[in-house]
């Protein structure tokens, strides 16, 4: 699989139910490889191995993902998480098995690179800041998609 990653989540550590007093890390990342298809890709293992992978790409990196797990996904669990997705199913890697590779700006396609900025939420489904001001007690308590772009930073 090869895409642009578009959103990457920190790295985060649980302790391992199988290995009493040890801990087990992740983190995760959504590549796309279309204007309308984009999936969630999940990694767990070791400390050293997470890190490192996580380390080696960051957001708008194209990456080709090789051999890693497809899984349906659990909707309801995996969106509380993750970005939704259209997809039905989910990409988990594994240290023994999946190998993630990072190319140049210079060996992507041009296609790939425009991806990155494009919304991953429908067009329609979005309230302007002056919508969530004119009905904000309406609203009190939805979860509400904004799409807003940074002006300055200072």
């Amino acid at each position: 699989v090869i895409g642009m990653v578009i959103g990457k989540t920190d790295v985060r550590s649980f302790p391992d139910r199988k290995n009493i007093g040890s801990e087990r890390y992740t983190f995760s990342f959504t590549i796309r490889d279309s204007p309308n298809y984009f999936i969630n890709v999940n990694s767990w293992g070791r400390e050293e191995y997470i890190r490192s992978l996580s380390e080696s790409f960051r957001v708008g990196d194209c990456v080709t993902i090789e051999n890693p797990l497809v899984q349906s996904k659990e909707a309801e669990r995996e969106e509380k998480f993750n970005p939704v997705t259209p997809s039905c199913y989910k990409l988990l890697l594994s240290e023994s098995h999946s190998v993630v590779k990072t190319s140049s700006c210079y060996e992507v396609d041009t296609k790939l690179l425009s991806l990155l900025h494009l919304p991953v939420k429908d067009p329609q489904d979005y309230y302007s800041l002056g919508d969530i001001i004119a009905n904000g007690q309406s609203l009190d308590g939805r979860v509400l998609n904004v799409l807003a772009a940074v002006m300055s930073v200072s």
